[in-house]
């Protein structure tokens, strides 16, 4: 009977982080308009002694840690592909919510107005969150495997945190500009925001983002070593990291 213990290997890892990073993009928009504030034990400049910033973070930090991994396993123009597809996704994902809205409610539904208020992105999330993630990840997969060429395959740490560190950069600069400073007033926030809470928007956001780039390392050497050993070799040599 011929072993097919490989190839299931293969096509569920393959499947269980395009299904990791989509489940946390799609996330992602639906918890981007909170605002979420963490306290720190001392205190830093511009956040002070606390990180504020968009509750989508979390959930958007580890579509970096998934599109990275599907990087080094399968390739630049494999990642293209899943960044492409997660942007129907997400495209997708607000029709469902759209027309779940619409649809009219029973007298034993929830509240149709909260229920429209805690599920539907407003112009400045879904603007925002869409023109952030379109360039960030593209950026993400170019400097990825750039700094593989460099490196000759060498150092998964070093093109793992340096493609998060620069793309996520990116991302919360467009996000937060655009989300908090260019449309406020879609968020029910009103007046605009001052330049301080909006760089601590950023910066908060961004710290947070860079720290989960740092621990996740480990989990990114854990899961390409893992799925490498049941056959997922990526088509182009690899050198000792």
């Amino acid at each position: 009977m011929t072993d097919r213990r490989p190839e299931s290997a293969l096509a569920t890892g393959q499947l269980a982080i395009a299904g990791l990073f989509v489940t946390a993009l799609v996330t992602a928009q639906l918890t981007a308009a909170k605002v979420l504030a963490f306290g720190l034990p001392f205190s830093l400049p511009i956040t002070e002694d606390a990180l504020v910033l968009p509750g989508a973070a979390l959930a958007y930090a580890l579509t970096f840690f998934a599109s990275d991994c599907y990087s080094e396993l399968y390739g630049r123009r494999a990642a293209t592909r899943l960044v492409n597809v997660g942007l129907v996704m997400n495209f997708v994902m607000l029709a469902l919510v759209w027309s779940t809205i619409q649809a009219p409610a029973a007298q034993s539904s929830v509240d149709p107005a909260m229920f429209e208020t805690v599920l539907s992105a407003s112009t400045p999330i879904v603007v925002g969150s869409l023109l952030a993630y379109v360039v960030s990840q593209n950026w993400d997969v170019f400097v990825f495997h750039e700094i593989r060429e460099l490196t000759d395959g060498a150092h998964l740490w070093a093109r793992n945190i340096g493609s998060t560190a620069s793309s996520q950069a990116i991302d919360t600069v467009i996000f937060v500009s655009i989300a908090f400073f260019v449309f406020p007033q879609y968020l029910g926030i009103g007046a605009k925001l001052p330049g301080s809470v909006i760089l601590s928007l950023i910066v908060g956001q961004y710290i947070f983002k860079l720290l989960i780039a740092f621990f996740d390392t480990p989990f990114v050497y854990a899961v390409v070593g893992y799925l490498r050993s049941q056959g997922h070799a990526p088509s182009y040599s690899t050198a000792a990291d």
